[in-house]
């Protein structure tokens, strides 16, 4: 399987499909069409059943269930888009086999990647590991999870001595900014529980996300002539630094881990007579979650008591909720994902994710969907890597996990 994923994580990361924020449409980019429609035709290639693309561009699969198992239908999920913060076209990966732990140069910038910045590179030496070269991201979010996915799917219908019931795979778009099962019918997909495959390092395993919003602030200044702007001018930009000044700066992604939230700026843009602001919230806890809502309120209400009202707009929108309280009901779930990562000599490592999948959502539409490990690490960046090695144990885990489901219930 190992040279099958390689191939296939280098052809899914060739695919430009970035999602884009600012975009009304859905999927909010055309191009992640293009990997989408092809992934239909490889599904159909390797011959799996009831393959389909729908209008919104989510693709499903079904490996039909050997002969002699019955069980739940189990799904397993992963998203195309790659993050809109790092360029995701013309990506010319660096495959680096047998990695000595040393320094890694990323020749297309000139750059080096050092486990005394990452020390996490540590824990993969002498794996083969897949870096960028330093001119765009990689795209293993989620395209090792793809890849991983299609790999253990080729795998299951070559060997069908192997039991397991019916199995559904899902790709979407979108993920990246939060839309990504938006238009997701649970239903059709027919699954009664899912896994993502969408996590990091070896033996993670995830069913607690953070709450999630977004917030956007428009600013209204006053230019006025600086040289004439005593008690006249209002400054949106200084309005912005103000109102960021505001914001607890121990709270910040920076100085926070484990199962701390914060305040994310992820864009600033204006002049003195107009600016704008966007922030993304999080918090694994639902009440430090709306603490946090709050604060970002109380800073724009005195704003505008400041400099008056309608200085600045503030709108805040909940994107995704902690997965947990929707999970912990089945406990089942957790537990076959934690004996088929042992079954591949994983040690199971159970944690927060400090972030969010699809599972999160799919969670509370009716679709219990923790989160597995793919490899990757240092996503959203140009330092972003994957190993390869911890790639192949992500799909074994889940021909295990096909094994497992066979003949129980959920």
């Amino acid at each position: 399987m190992k040279e099958k994923l390689l191939e296939r994580l280098l052809r899914y990361a060739s695919f430009d499909t970035q999602s884009d924020q600012e975009s009304e449409t859905f999927p909010s980019t055309a191009k992640q069409l293009l990997l989408l429609n092809h992934l239909l035709e490889e599904m159909i290639a390797l011959g799996l059943e009831e393959v389909e693309i729908d209008e919104h561009g989510y693709v499903m699969g079904t490996i039909p269930a050997t002969a002699d198992c019955t069980g739940p239908v189990i799904g397993f999920i992963s998203h195309v888009d790659t993050s809109p913060e790092m360029n995701g076209a013309d990506i010319r990966p660096q495959v680096i086999e047998n990695y000595d732990g040393g320094d890694i140069l990323l020749k297309g910038a000139g750059l080096t990647m050092s486990p005394k910045d990452f020390p996490e590179l540590l824990a993969v030496k002498g794996h083969t590991i897949i870096t960028t070269d330093g001119t765009s991201l990689l795209g293993a979010d989620d395209k090792a999870g793809v890849a991983e996915i299609m790999t253990a799917a080729e795998y299951l219908l070559a060997h069908p001595e192997i039991k397991h019931g019916k199995i559904r795979i899902g790709f979407t778009p979108d993920e990246e900014i939060g839309r990504g099962v938006d238009f997701f019918d649970v239903k059709r997909f027919g699954a009664e529980v899912a896994y993502t495959m969408d996590g990091s390092a070896v033996g993670e395993l995830e069913y607690e996300n953070f709450n999630a919003a977004s917030a956007k602030i428009a600013i209204r200044g006053r230019g006025i002539h600086p040289g004439y702007a005593k008690d006249k001018m209002v400054n949106a930009l200084q309005v912005a630094c103000e109102l960021n000044g505001m914001l607890p700066a121990w709270e910040r992604p920076e100085h926070t881990d484990h199962y701390d939230g914060f305040f994310h700026p992820i864009s600033i843009k204006g002049d003195v007579d107009g600016a704008s602001m966007e922030y993304i919230i999080r918090d694994h806890s639902r009440e430090r979650f709306e603490a946090k809502k709050a604060v970002m309120e109380s800073a724009a209400a005195f704003i505008n008591e400041r400099y008056g009202q309608g200085t600045v707009s503030l709108t805040l929108k909940d994107q995704y909720y902690n997965m947990r309280e929707m999970v912990e009901p089945h406990p089942q779930i957790i537990e076959k994902a934690k004996r088929a990562m042992e079954m591949a000599g994983v040690t199971p490592e159970v944690k927060p994710i400090r972030g969010g999948t699809d599972g999160a959502r799919l969670s509370y539409m009716g679709l219990p969907c923790p989160n597995i490990f793919t490899g990757g690490a240092n996503f959203h960046g140009r330092y972003e890597y994957c190993s390869l090695d911890t790639m192949l144990l992500a799909a074994q885990t889940i021909v295990n996990l096909a094994q497992l489901w066979c003949g129980d219930k959920e």
